[in-house]
């Protein structure tokens, strides 16, 4: 796979806090539209259910970080509703004009999630979520910083920790190059989801850095079309 042996790490679109407000807000529709086709959120649904299940549990706290436009977290909003499970959320992330987006559209729906502006490599992570959860951010980081990262998610959470993002590969890349055009018209999408892929982690990687944050019962698992799901659990919340 010729320039995807390593990770090729580049500034995106979306990260830039001079992004025009109508192109940031098109790219977070854009990539609402691929997270739903992408399953995004039942992948990280389904492994807290079952910790909601297998532990007698009629509420969960959860922290979504790098929330972005807010999409997972309405999502799994929707699916605690359905379920009868109650569910405290919230998400943070270091745009203030991403939670504006966000914010607005959960309240559209009626949802009661909550936005924080943080910036959890230098504030840290919050304390008291059941679960961590963190989707298409690990990517944007450098290996120091996802290491940092995931060592504080594992601290922090009490429960569980679940990180749904993209495989770097050639099929990975071809699908983030065709999403990218048939799924929005957005150029920033357009430009950032051939540089995610490049940037993006192989599952070896993201486990041996799970590993050395601490998570040795860390498992990878591939989850369509290109994704991975990185989970781990506290050994006492094992159901």
């Amino acid at each position: 796979m010729p320039g995807l042996r390593h990770r090729i790490l580049e500034p995106e679109d979306i990260d830039d806090p001079a992004l025009d407000k109508g192109l940031l807000f098109g790219a977070l529709q854009g990539l609402t539209r691929i997270n739903f086709l992408s399953a995004s959120a039942g992948s990280v649904w389904r492994p807290m259910l079952r910790l909601a299940r297998g532990l007698r549990l009629d509420k969960l706290r959860i922290l979504d970080v790098a929330t972005g436009g807010g999409d997972i977290p309405l999502a799994l909003w929707k699916k605690g509703k359905r379920a009868g499970l109650d569910l405290e959320i919230v998400g943070v992330d270091i745009s203030d004009r991403a939670l504006e987006f966000a914010a607005r559209h959960c309240a559209e729906c009626g949802s009661d999630v909550r936005f924080e502006q943080r910036d959890i490599l230098q504030a840290g992570l919050p304390e008291g979520f059941d679960v961590i959860v963190s989707s298409l951010f690990l990517h944007h980081l450098s290996t120091p910083h996802a290491e940092q990262f995931l060592t504080a998610a594992a601290v922090a959470t009490r429960h569980q920790v679940l990180i749904n993002d993209l495989r770097r590969g050639q099929y990975g890349l071809t699908l983030a190059f065709l999403a990218g055009h048939v799924l929005s018209s957005s150029p920033v999408v357009r430009f950032d989801a051939v540089r995610s892929v490049r940037a993006a982690f192989t599952m070896r990687e993201a486990l041996e850095m799970a590993r050395n944050a601490g998570m040795n019962e860390a498992t990878v698992q591939r989850r369509w079309p290109a994704r991975y799901l990185l989970k781990w659990q506290k050994r006492w919340s094992e159901a």
